[in-house]
């Protein structure tokens, strides 16, 4: 074997990627300490509290329903399905000139049914009802 590690063709996107990365480590350190360096530290009472009238702002809790969260799965879940039928809607006419036109309808129509099972079952659970949370 006469070949060296150098000759490698992705060898220099893997330089690139270590002297990248430790460029990019260094300047959010050197950063951290200037910024450390430049701040001031003094915190007066007068500087925190309001400026001029309205209430003392009070720290409130930070708590997002999961519903949300739910929500937005099945949403992104959904939008990728709908997004894998584009490319079958336009190779379709070319699967039917080969003659495997039938098959490939008949898979759709099951991967329908698949995303008409799921939808139902979220439904059935009350992922998208607003008012069953508890």
């Amino acid at each position: 074997m006469s070949h060296s590690v150098f000759e490698h063709p992705y060898f220099g996107v893997f330089v690139l990627f270590v002297l990248t990365s430790v460029a990019f480590t260094l300047t959010l350190r050197l950063q951290r300490i200037i910024s450390r360096k430049m701040a001031k530290k003094d915190r007066e009472k007068l500087k925190l509290s309001t400026y001029e009238c309205g209430p003392t702002p009070n720290k409130q809790q930070n708590r997002i329903s999961t519903h949300f969260f739910i929500l937005a799965l099945l949403f992104i879940l959904f939008d990728i399905e709908v997004i894998f039928m584009i490319p079958w809607a336009i190779d379709f006419k070319y699967f039917t000139y080969i003659g495997l036109g039938n098959f490939v309808f008949f898979e759709m129509l099951s991967f329908i049914a698949f995303l008409v099972v799921g939808f139902i079952y979220a439904w059935k659970k009350g992922a998208l009802s607003w008012q069953s949370i508890k």
